[in-house]
């Protein structure tokens, strides 16, 4: 099993406060609306969204319905900090054993925000091509920031 870390930081018009809340704490009622081509719901099936919670996505995956599972680690509501291990779902299958994300939204000096964010892929032995599914999951993750950020300017 080989590890593979990926950054991400997308700058935003709003405030760390704001993006935290719409893209961490509200995920579950935004992202479905913001982005039903690719996520049809999500739901918390264990604990209280706290460090430990279990949730479930069901997202689009191609022509056929698929889920993934993915565990709290850490959340800071104060320093806007998010950690989760997505371990289980078609998103793995013959790929990784694993996908660990760090995230922190920090405020920017022009009253906006930065999402910062570090990945690390456990990648199953034999398993080729994952910077391409690296860079592919990047650009819909800065897609779905966007979106929520659109969301949140809207209403």
């Amino acid at each position: 099993m080989g590890v593979i870390t990926d950054q991400l930081e997308v700058s935003c018009a709003l405030p760390a406060a704001k993006m935290f809340k719409g893209f961490v704490l509200e995920a579950d009622d935004i992202f479905p609306k913001v982005m039903p081509q690719a996520i049809k719901s999500a739901e918390l099936i264990e604990g209280d969204g706290g460090p430990g919670s279990i949730r479930k996505v069901n997202i689009v995956a191609g022509d056929k319905p698929a889920y993934l599972k993915q565990k709290v680690d850490a959340l800071d509501k104060e320093s806007f900090a998010f950690s989760y291990t997505i371990f289980e779902g078609e998103i793995l299958d013959n790929k990784f054993e694993k996908i660990c994300h760090e995230s922190k939204w920090e405020s920017s000096p022009n009253g906006g925000s930065i999402f910062k964010s570090t990945a690390k892929f456990y990648t199953l032995p034999g398993f080729e091509g994952a910077e391409n599914f690296i860079s592919n999951e990047k650009q819909r993750a800065i897609a779905l920031i966007k979106a929520v950020e659109a969301h949140l300017q809207a209403n």
